[in-house]
């Protein structure tokens, strides 16, 4: 979906109470787990740059996106954002939810055909 929610002027001025209410009602219409996370985290920077308090805003709901959700890239990108709503354990199995084995074991077999095979077949081809 490419319309948001909320402008920015909306983000940054309208109550919690009245935040969340959207939020809720703009999540459960669209499951679009991208655009909630981003506005989530736009609600972290308003709660450090004012003095409302927007603390744990909707915790129930990223608790629901980070466990009961598919993985997908923008949870993997902005997950450390939310390492407050997790207690320890959580946080362990979360991390290994999201960044399962396979991807770390295929980035470190990319690295070392970069760094082995490639850049030096590619010097060889130069000169």
């Amino acid at each position: 979906m490419s319309n948001q929610p909320f402008t920015p002027q909306q983000l940054f001025s309208l109550k919690r109470a009245t935040l969340e209410k959207r939020m809720m009602n703009y999540y459960e219409e669209t499951r679009d787990e991208n655009s909630t996370i981003k506005i989530l985290i736009a609600l972290q920077v308003r709660d450090e740059l004012s003095e409302d308090d927007f603390s744990f805003f909707r915790k129930d709901l990223v608790r629901h996106l980070f466990l009961k959700t598919k993985s997908t890239r923008a949870l993997r990108r902005y997950y450390i954002y939310f390492k407050e709503y997790f207690a320890e354990k959580e946080w362990r199995l979360l991390t290994a939810r999201l960044f399962t084995t396979l991807s770390f074991v295929v980035e470190k077999l990319e690295k070392l055909f970069t760094q082995f095979i490639k850049e030096p077949l590619a010097s060889l081809a130069g000169s």
